[in-house]
């Protein structure tokens, strides 16, 4: 039997790991990874697994205002955002090929299609984004290091 995640659980460092399979699971997921900071060069689609991933440096939202009561800084951590079941992939408003190129993500959200079908939009700050037809929604994201000190030093902001 699995226990519920706890809210002392973010503030012990421990690695996320979490798994959508349906539109409200990724919207968990897309909170998340907003404003998570991507390389075009980090983001691959593996044509023969049917995977596409990205590994990004995501804001620690889930300790956010720990850091912000003065417990610690604000973090960032490396992460994983692997997309399975991928049939195709398009992109628009960046060069892909320019590795260097830094893009922020701002959301993801799912568009069902028919038979479980759908595409996985992730979409990006300054008109960018990337599209995922699949054959059927399976996101997971896990951090892969331990969190780090937030360069900016603060956390993102967004005015209106």
């Amino acid at each position: 039997m699995s226990e519920d995640a706890r809210f002392e659980d973010a503030a012990q460092h421990r690695p996320l790991r979490l798994v959508a399979r349906d539109s409200a699971d990724l919207e968990v997921i897309s909170a998340l990874v907003q404003d998570a900071v991507i390389a075009a060069g980090d983001m691959a689609w593996q044509r023969g697994k049917r995977q596409f991933a990205l590994l990004i440096n995501r804001f620690r939202w889930e300790d956010q205002e720990a850091a912000a009561r003065g417990n610690r800084p604000f973090e960032r951590v490396r992460s994983i955002l692997l997309v399975r079941d991928v049939m195709g992939v398009a992109s628009q408003g960046f060069d892909r090929k320019d590795a260097d190129l830094v893009l922020s993500m701002l959301s993801l959200a799912f568009h069902p299609g028919e038979d479980g079908t759908g595409r996985v939009e992730i979409t990006l700050a300054g008109d960018g984004g990337i599209a995922l037809e699949v054959e059927a929604l399976d996101t997971t994201l896990y951090d892969v290091t331990r969190p780090y000190r937030a360069p900016s030093g603060k956390a993102p902001s967004h005015p209106d």
